[in-house]
């Protein structure tokens, strides 16, 4: 991706060539290149959009789709479930009811405070991170983070319990 100067409208945005191989975000008039996810990365977010698969939304659940919030950011978590009956168009509308983002090295705390912050503001209910090193999950909510090992449970998702241990083994 070539170097920007100011900060770009989502039309811009959208007009960006696609020349690098990764995932392109856009987040307060700013595009985000990450490089390729590893193999783990995937099989990470793989094995959870499966499991998520299993429960009642999953109709509504998806592998990196893309979220449009307002003119200044367009996000795409590694697994997500929409909100039953969101607007969408080219992209879905606002943020996903669950937003999960497996954490990678190139993933900076900044980015991920403020992609956590846009999906609560956005109408997001749960976002989970994950974290492959350090073998937890952080589940936040609107004013509120918990962090999860052992076992993942979601208030969004009632009864439903997964082992960290097995989906983050090395």
């Amino acid at each position: 991706m070539g170097t920007t100067t100011g900060l770009l409208t989502f039309e811009e945005f959208e007009r960006l060539p696609d020349v690098e191989a990764g995932k392109l975000e856009f987040l307060d008039g700013e595009p985000f290149q990450s490089p390729p996810a590893i193999r783990k990365h995937m099989e990470i977010a793989k094995s959870l959009f499966m499991i998520l698969m299993q429960t009642p939304l999953e109709a509504h659940t998806y592998f990196e789709m893309g979220y449009q919030m307002g003119r200044t950011a367009w996000l795409q978590p590694d697994v997500s479930i929409a909100h039953p009956g969101q607007p969408s168009g080219k992209y879905f509308e606002g943020a996903p009811l669950l937003a999960v983002e497996v954490i990678s090295e190139s993933n900076t705390a900044e980015f991920m405070d403020r992609k956590v912050k846009r999906y609560l503001a956005n109408g997001g209910v749960e976002v989970w991170v994950v974290y492959p090193k350090t073998k937890c999950v952080w589940v936040f909510r609107e004013g509120q983070a918990q962090e999860f090992r052992g076992t993942l449970k979601s208030e969004i998702l009632p009864g439903l319990e997964i082992n960290l241990t097995e989906l983050l083994l090395s």
